[in-house]
């Protein structure tokens, strides 16, 4: 009997130290695909991603840049997302920002390799321009509890810092339980002298992040566009979801609209993840969420999501363990202990 699984795709910041060597542990089945993208890698006169995989050592300085991070990251999630166990079957596909660039592939509305073609260019030119940073400050409290008042108390305040002078501040990713807002030195630096410090780490900057998912962006959508034909989109073969909730479906997608989308709208507009998994969770009901890997950490963003849409009447993090432990549902790949779960 089949399970159904929507399979979500991780962005930025998934790739660490521990991830170091993923490629070669996991798929060196398909080092065939790898040594394409390390084609396409070579065109551009950049290091292969099998190379920087195959590290001996690792340095965050190096490996938090967008075109070393963004290669590496759509590799390992795209070769996950192509190892699944044979009893599943895929009811849609989503990701939370660059993720969505390996939802496209991963949903077959890009082939691999002009998915890493997309991935590539857009890394690499947002690490050229490296407009603007960003930072992630949570709404909810240790239990996850919705809090509507405190998120637009918050999102008031960001802003207000956006109306002074000389200040940049919006809403970048919507991430469950997390805001990630993203803005110019200015903007962030008064959101962070004005709102308390939370559990000792936030506001937390992110290294080697630029202000993905606002205005600021607007310089590299258009060299993206300019560069990246829409010609590359194609028909999806699953249901893929957008950072708004929007499905585009097999046979019915216009593929320049999403051409369109994906660079325009997707790279200077607030990415709405929480949705992206709501949308998932409401209109194919899947046995199971997969958050391919590298990494985990993004599974605390799908779990809160749910939480926050009271997703077969889950309310706090408590109620979410309890349903957790009783029969997994959500399923990192990028977790030792959970990934056989999803490759059989």
């Amino acid at each position: 009997m089949s399970r159904t699984a929507v399979v979500i795709c991780p962005g930025r910041g998934t790739y660490n130290k521990d991830e170091l060597g993923y490629l070669h542990q996991f798929h060196a089945d398909r080092m065939d695909m790898f040594r394409s993208f390390d084609a396409v890698r070579a065109e551009a006169g950049q290091e292969p991603v099998t190379a920087l995989d195959g590290a001996e050592r690792f340095s965050m300085g190096k490996y938090s840049r967008g075109d070393v991070a963004s290669p590496l990251i759509y590799a390992a999630a795209l070769a996950d997302a192509q190892a699944l166990a044979e009893d599943i079957e895929v009811v849609a596909v989503t990701g939370n920002s660059m993720g969505w660039y390996i939802a496209l592939a991963a949903a077959g509305a890009l082939s691999s390799e002009n998915g890493f073609r997309v991935v590539n260019t857009m890394g690499t030119l947002m690490q050229q321009h490296l407009i603007g940073g960003q930072m992630v400050y949570p709404f909810v409290g240790d239990e996850w509890q919705d809090d509507p008042a405190r998120k637009a108390a918050l999102l008031d305040a960001v802003a207000g810092i956006n109306a002074q002078k000389d200040h940049v501040l919006a809403l970048s990713i919507d991430l469950g339980g997390m805001l990630v807002l993203a803005g110019n030195e200015a903007g962030l630096k008064a959101f962070e002298t004005t709102q308390p410090s939370m559990q000792d780490r936030f506001p937390l900057r992110l290294t080697n992040h630029a202000a993905f998912h606002t205005a600021l962006q607007a310089p590299v959508a258009a060299e993206g566009r300019a560069k990246l034909d829409a010609d590359l989109f194609e028909q999806p073969t699953h249901p893929v979801i957008d950072g708004r909730g929007k499905i585009w479906w097999p046979g019915a997608t216009d593929t320049e609209a999403l051409w369109n989308y994906t660079l325009g709208h997707q790279v200077t507009e607030t990415y709405d993840f929480t949705r992206a998994i709501q949308t998932a969770a409401r209109e194919f009901a899947p046995d199971l969420f997969i958050v391919t890997g590298p990494g985990a950490t993004l599974g605390g963003a799908v779990a809160q999501s749910l939480v926050l849409a009271n997703w077969r009447g889950m309310q706090d993090k408590a109620s979410f363990q309890t349903a957790q432990a009783a029969q997994p549902f959500l399923i990192a790949m990028g977790r030792g202990d959970q990934r056989a779960l999803a490759t059989g």
